[in-house]
This record gives C-alpha cells, sequence and structure tokens, in this order.
C-alpha cells in the first residue's frame, strides 16, 4: 500500500502540471531592444526611415529611444554600443511596407544602399511566395530587412 501513495501523488502532480501550462496563454512579444553607439543619429534613422512614433520612455536619462510597433510591441534604442561590430545578415529586424518600390525610394532620397539577400547591390529578392525584401544596415551596422508581406 506504501508504494501506491507516491506513486499516486506522482500522477496527480503530473496531471496538475499539464492542467496548469494547458491553461497559460502564449506569451506575445513586448519589445525589441538593440544596442546603439550614437543614439541620436539611431533615433533620427529609425524614425525617419521606417516613420516610426516615438513613446515615452521611463527612465528620463538620455540613454533610451522607445517606439512603438503596433501590435507587435515596441522597439528600443539604447544608447552605449561600442562602434564598428560586423553583424551577420541573419541576424536581423524585419519591418513590412506596403511597398518595396516606394520604400527603396525612401532609401535611395536618403543615399542608404541596399541589396539583395546574395548581397547584390541595388537589387530585389523575391521570395518563392512572392514576397519582395530587400537589406540594408543601420547606422552601428545591425541588418534590417524591409519586405512587402501582407
Amino acid at each position: 500500500m506504501r508504494k501506491i501513495i507516491p506513486s499516486s501523488l506522482l500522477l496527480l502532480s503530473f496531471f496538475f502540471f499539464q492542467h496548469t501550462m494547458a491553461q497559460q496563454k502564449p506569451a506575445v512579444l513586448n519589445h525589441i531592444a538593440v544596442y546603439v553607439s550614437d543614439l541620436n543619429k539611431s533615433t533620427a534613422f529609425y524614425g525617419t526611415v521606417f516613420n516610426l512614433k516615438e513613446i515615452p520612455e521611463p527612465f528620463k536619462d538620455g540613454k533610451h529611444t522607445w517606439f512603438s510597433l503596433g501590435n507587435a510591441g515596441a522597439l528600443h534604442l539604447i544608447q552605449g554600443a561600442k562602434g564598428n561590430q560586423i553583424f551577420d545578415k541573419n541576424e536581423h529586424l524585419c519591418f513590412s511596407v506596403s511597398s518595396i518600390d516606394t520604400f527603396i525610394k525612401i532609401l535611395s532620397a536618403k543615399n542608404i544602399a541596399f541589396e539583395d539577400w546574395t548581397g547584390k547591390a541595388g537589387a530585389v529578392t523575391l521570395r518563392v511566395d512572392g514576397i519582395k525584401q530587400v537589406y540594408f544596415k543601420d547606422p552601428d551596422g545591425h541588418w534590417l530587412e524591409t519586405n512587402d508581406a501582407k
């Protein structure tokens, strides 16, 4: 009889844990933080290139800028990164726009070089699903993708 009680308690604990986990809602993205070397330059870059709305940040220390990303959460720029870092293109932020052609005009007007996935300058990648995308770097060298996914 003594062996049955611990086994039963273990089984009950397992079912309780499973039930509790099933009631837990999936996590939701709250924000993305990007460490930058020049906060003013990066704030102007992200604000004008992507037309992002700046939102209040609680720290008020001159080392942070927060932008709304709508339902996706927020983008936090944080002052303090060392310059001249090299980032891999596979690690990038992606923004969707209604028209890649219009967005490319914005990049061109700001003299921001862009490329396709393979690195061909001034080219656009056409994915197999018909989505167009371009890649470019922010002032610190972080890779950014912009596509026309709906």
